[in-house]
């Protein structure tokens, strides 16, 4: 049981469970009946992806010391308790079941995923490889 981090709208892995999209909006040109079915995702968390507010900011944090920003201030946007509670539970989650969750972007490492992947690992989260 664990979960694993995701590029939405890949083959999903086998016995890879839900998947749980972390994204401020919806794929574009994609019907709401064709989510799951076209591996974007079968749960929309929007929740746990930046804010309007810090997406609009996200091109500016390419750069080293842009993006060390970005991931502090998602991080604190990650501590209000409604998303605190929503990685709480996925934590927990994780130990008995498996499930994935994800965004667009091509590189976890200049991506929101990234830092959710840190925080449901601080959190007790068993993660996929």
């Amino acid at each position: 049981m664990a979960v694993r981090i995701v590029r939405l709208g890949t083959p999903r892995y086998r016995d890879e469970g839900l998947r749980f999209g972390t994204v401020r909006r919806p794929p574009r040109g994609v019907p709401k009946s064709q989510f799951a079915a076209q591996n974007w995702y079968d749960v929309w968390l929007p929740n746990l992806s930046p804010s309007d507010a810090l997406f609009r900011q996200r091109p500016i944090a390419m750069d080293g010391s842009g993006w060390r920003a970005f991931e502090r201030r998602f991080q604190a946007e990650l501590k209000k308790p409604d998303q605190a509670h929503l990685l709480d539970a996925l934590a927990a989650l994780s130990h008995v079941t498996n499930f994935s969750v994800g965004c667009y972007c091509e590189d976890e490492a200049r991506c929101h995923r990234s830092v959710l992947r840190q925080l449901l690992i601080e959190q007790g989260a068993r993660i996929a490889r």
